[in-house]
């Protein structure tokens, strides 16, 4: 990786946090739509337009967004800083990463117990590491959803 792509994300790291996070993860959640001001204005609470198209700027200076000839502007690029990097996008929807190995973990522990719900030591081994792996993952998963923007 080059120093200026590093440096690029340097800086959008440094500066994707508070509303303008706010209005870049609406953004990704709206995927592929075009959102103008006024509809980013009112789906955020923000105070007024002029806050909309301050952050909205903001993004497309920093290459992330894209603003059609109507004023509506789209996400160009996807970037993982900051709380963003433990989400996935799948479609419209940002999941923690955490929740896939979460249910992964519970869903075998349930189908061992079911089959092989046998009280033996190996069985009772299995179970408690399956039990620690679920509650871990889904810890993690709760964690960070608390922390999206």
């Amino acid at each position: 990786m080059s120093r200026e792509t590093v440096g690029i994300e340097d800086r959008i790291e440094s500066e994707l946090k508070g509303t303008t996070l706010l209005v870049y993860w609406e953004m990704l959640k709206a995927d592929k739509e075009h959102a103008g001001v006024r509809e980013v204005q009112r789906t955020l609470g923000l105070s007024s337009p002029s806050v909309a198209l301050y952050h909205l700027e903001k993004l497309r200076g920093l290459g992330l967004l894209t603003k059609d000839r109507w004023g509506k502007y789209a996400v160009m690029k996807r970037v993982k800083v900051g709380v963003l990097q433990f989400f996935t996008n799948i479609g419209r929807f940002s999941l923690p990463r955490f929740l896939f190995y979460a249910v992964f973990f519970t869903t075998a522990l349930f189908t061992y117990i079911i089959q092989y719900g046998a009280a033996t030591i190996d069985s009772i081994v299995v179970m408690l590491f399956g039990a620690f792996a679920s509650i871990a993952f889904w810890y993690e998963t709760m964690r960070i959803w608390k922390r999206r923007p």
